[in-house]
């Protein structure tokens, strides 16, 4: 166990907001390039809580004073919000960190309360390629610690390192996974394989009983959505219904509200273009896939969504928050019954890997790369 200290500076600094447009980028990684701002609409305070190395993920610890914090190097922190205290972990699996992958999502689960469950994801190596996966354990977070760690979900491997996806919900007794496309594409349309979806599992990862295709059997029972390309967020709304953000190809970012057995259509149809500047169909009325809720084009490179539940930020809750990475904003969007509508953004000046809400209502940012910095966003 190591633990380190991490300098808690109050920054004076408040970022202002702006309506309207999203931000000019490009390739698929799209780094270093700031967004295009408009008129001032709402001001937030930040304070600054010390730096990350690859941060990816962090999660709220029901019922205690910490904050757990992934980083993509293999490394789960916990962090004591009273005192600023930071903690390695334990008990962490060896990852392969190579292009995207390492240690992934962290999930409290829903009776960590009382028995210390926590979900992990991470990948691998394998044989046949990188492989992402999920395991389920037991958090002492006293001796920082996790025990009886064991692996209850694997995506399907494939070669190369990009698109794994990997974030966790834990929602109505059912773990919901994203799993990216893996570079592959058509995966994402082939109900034989788990790439390209959204799978909804029991606490113990088997299918969950009533999944659309549990008949067919294999990696197939597994699923709930298909046609996704790398949804890197996945957060439930207040009426229970749960949305993704995903990075589409060059351009085209999605926001999707899933639906049971729905088909998002990666890679038969986008908003987006692929890289070599081919043209992919666009979303249309008739051609039997779901659209998505709200799209950016130009892209923002979502890591991220957060769906707000607080009342700290007057008029925010139920609204959707979204980090981008190209982008370097963060966006609110409202959401409506089958639709999403983008009401604010902020230039954030850095790439925005990892949200969460805290319990007292504040908004936690965590930003990508070396040096990342932990933000808290309070109201002025």
């Amino acid at each position: 166990m190591r633990r380190f200290l991490v300098p808690v500076a109050a920054a004076a600094l408040v970022l202002t907001g702006c309506t309207g447009g999203t931000t000019s980028v490009d390739p698929d990684d799209r780094a270093g390039q700031a967004p295009t701002t408009a008129d001032t609409s709402e001001d937030f305070q930040v304070t600054e809580h010390g730096e990350f190395d690859q941060g990816w993920a962090m999660s709220f610890l029901p019922g205690s004073d910490h904050l757990l914090i992934t980083q993509r190097g293999g490394e789960l922190l916990l962090r004591d919000q009273s005192t600023g205290e930071v903690t390695e972990v334990d008990g962490v699996p060896p990852v392969n960190d190579g292009g995207q992958g390492g240690l992934h999502d962290v999930a409290p689960g829903a009776t960590y309360a009382e028995d210390g469950t926590v979900y992990l994801s991470w990948v691998r190596d394998h044989p046949a390629g990188a492989q992402g996966v999920v395991g389920r354990g037991t958090l002492e977070a006293d001796r920082a610690e996790l025990t009886d760690l064991e692996v209850i979900w694997e995506q399907d491997p494939a070669a190369g390192n990009g698109h794994f996806a990997l974030r966790l919900l834990v929602h109505d007794d059912h773990l919901y996974v994203t799993s990216g496309d893996r570079q592959e594409q058509t995966p994402a349309q082939d109900t034989a394989d788990n790439m390209g979806a959204v799978v909804r599992l029991t606490p113990d990862g088997d299918p969950a009983p009533g999944n659309p295709w549990a008949d067919a059997g294999g990696s197939a029972a597994q699923l709930w959505t298909i046609g996704h390309r790398n949804p890197l967020g996945i957060a439930e709304d207040p009426q229970g219904r749960i949305w993704v953000s995903e990075m589409g190809p060059r351009h085209g970012d999605e926001l999707n509200l899933l639906a049971e057995g729905g088909n998002y259509g990666w890679p038969e149809a986008s908003m987006g273009r692929h890289y070599d500047g081919g043209d992919i169909p666009e979303h249309g009325d008739d051609d039997g896939f779901v659209p998505p809720a709200a799209y950016w084009v130009p892209a923002i490179s979502p890591a991220n969504l957060l769906i707000y539940g607080g009342d700290r930020f007057d008029g925010w809750n139920g609204s959707a928050l979204v980090g981008g990475l190209s982008g370097q904003v963060l966006v609110r969007a409202e959401l409506h019954d089958q639709t999403a509508t983008v009401v604010q953004e902020w230039d954030m000046g850095a790439r925005v890997r990892a949200l969460a809400e805290a319990p007292d209502g504040a908004i936690w940012v965590l930003e990508d790369g070396q040096g990342g910095r932990l933000l808290e966003l309070t109201p002025v």
